[in-house]
């Protein structure tokens, strides 16, 4: 009796291949919206920073970078935690300078807010975003993206000037608010921005360690 010839096993079917949408490291849509997100919740922090500097200096905003620093870690961190990918960290500081800009601010304040964050995009990107040290020099630096406000106080006087009365400020304001420029407070408002911008990242840091990855949300 003849044996009947065995049929050939067929190959086995090519793993798929990644489409070029699908390729990490690369924003897609789903991180664009949670950078929307993040940058909304950012912005609200940032009001609450303004009415808080308001509040402790008067007229004066020269801290107004200080105070958000050291609250907006959180939604800093969980934003990075979330994205994880080049451009996110910078795509956030190009919308708060937009607004900054179309807001009547100098064009440096938009300047301000594309260098500082994209330098601590890198600067986290040197990590993976994974590594807690390099993540959080990321968010020092990106805090002084909003001293694009407040640079033009001791770098462009006349023109902040001119700018404020065109907006119908005062005089009793605009006296009040340069009397504490001087190139002493540069120096403090600077330090203030590296100090309040530890702090808060860290606290980011535990919060996000703490409640966020435990929930699954980060």
């Amino acid at each position: 009796m003849t044996q009947q010839p065995t049929a050939a096993p067929s190959p086995a079917p090519a793993a798929p291949q990644p489409t070029s949408a699908a390729k990490p490291g690369r924003l897609a849509i789903p991180d664009l919206i949670s950078i929307g997100i993040f940058t909304a919740l950012y912005f609200v922090c940032v009001c609450v920073a303004t009415l808080v500097s308001t509040l402790i200096a008067g007229a004066g905003t020269i801290f107004l970078p200080a105070v958000a620093a050291l609250i907006c870690g959180p939604v800093f961190m969980l934003s990075v935690a979330r994205v994880g990918k080049f451009g996110g960290i910078t795509v956030m500081g190009v919308v708060i300078g937009l607004f900054l800009f179309v807001s009547g601010h100098f064009a440096l304040s938009f300047v301000a807010s594309i260098v500082f964050p994209l330098a601590g995009d890198l600067i986290a990107r040197i990590g993976n975003y994974k590594n807690r040290v390099t993540i959080l020099i990321g968010y020092v630096v990106f805090c002084y993206g909003l001293t694009g406000p407040i640079l033009p106080l001791w770098f462009m006087k006349d023109a902040y000037v001119a700018s404020l009365e065109a907006r119908g400020k005062s005089a009793d304001y605009i006296n009040t608010l340069f009397s504490q420029i001087s190139v002493g407070s540069f120096f403090v408002a600077m330090a203030a921005i590296l100090v309040c911008g530890l702090i808060g990242g860290w606290f980011g840091q535990r919060i996000l360690k703490k409640h966020f990855v435990k929930a699954g949300i980060a």
